[in-house]
């Protein structure tokens, strides 16, 4: 399984060379609020609302001082924004307050911040400090690994643990990014383009079929 990963990684960097991040943003605490907004809602909308938002509450403390009613007019495109409101205004005020205005760099702080689950510590994890053995498992991630075969089930931290252990920690942040482009290119939910895939030789849900 080890060397079936490796392989999907060596193609995938060949298919997408650059693994960034889709959400824009330009400080680590904006990375925090772009993914808590990108919950239930895709990364071009928040790229489309972010702009607006940090240009309202343009530092930390300005964003940690804000009115939650305020911040939910800005965000109402998101989806779930009242409770979105209110764990960014929270998370920025605990990050003042408790960590040093800045965003924490262990798995134990970041969930303690409002909003934060492992998902997001991961991908905080693996794009703000580098941390070998960030998995990042959205949906991209877990319905795709599960056709690959590198996974099995569809919980979040079942597959991120199962991925770990055959994942090289030094790419497993790097894979994630390029499962979510290969997701949104060619292994789309709705009708994945098969015949044109890269991985098809290795792609379990082909193989089996």
């Amino acid at each position: 399984m080890k060397q079936k990963a490796l392989a999907i990684i060596e193609l995938l960097k060949l298919q997408y060379p650059d693994a960034l991040c889709a959400l824009q943003y330009d400080r680590d605490y904006e990375l925090m609020i772009a993914v808590r907004l990108s919950a239930q809602c895709t990364d071009a909308r928040v790229n489309l609302v972010t702009p607006a938002l940090f240009a309202a509450y343009p530092t930390l403390e300005a964003m940690a001082n804000a009115d939650i009613s305020d911040v939910e007019k800005y965000i109402h495109s998101c989806g779930f924004y009242r409770q979105k409101a209110k764990d960014i205004v929270l998370a920025c005020q605990m990050l003042i307050d408790k960590y040093d205005s800045k965003v924490p760099d262990t798995m134990d702080a970041l969930l303690k911040l409002p909003g934060v689950g492992r998902k997001t510590a991961n991908l905080l994890l693996g794009d703000i400090y580098a941390v070998p053995g960030s998995v990042v498992c959205d949906t991209h991630c877990i319905r795709i690994c599960g056709k690959l075969g590198l996974s099995q089930g569809k919980e979040p931290e079942k597959v991120e643990m199962q991925l770990r252990a055959i994942l090289p920690p030094e790419e497993s942040s790097d894979f994630c990014h390029r499962i979510v482009l290969f997701g949104r290119d060619i292994c789309t939910a709705r009708n994945p383009k098969c015949d044109a895939c890269p991985l098809s030789h290795l792609c379990s849900h082909i193989t089996n079929q």
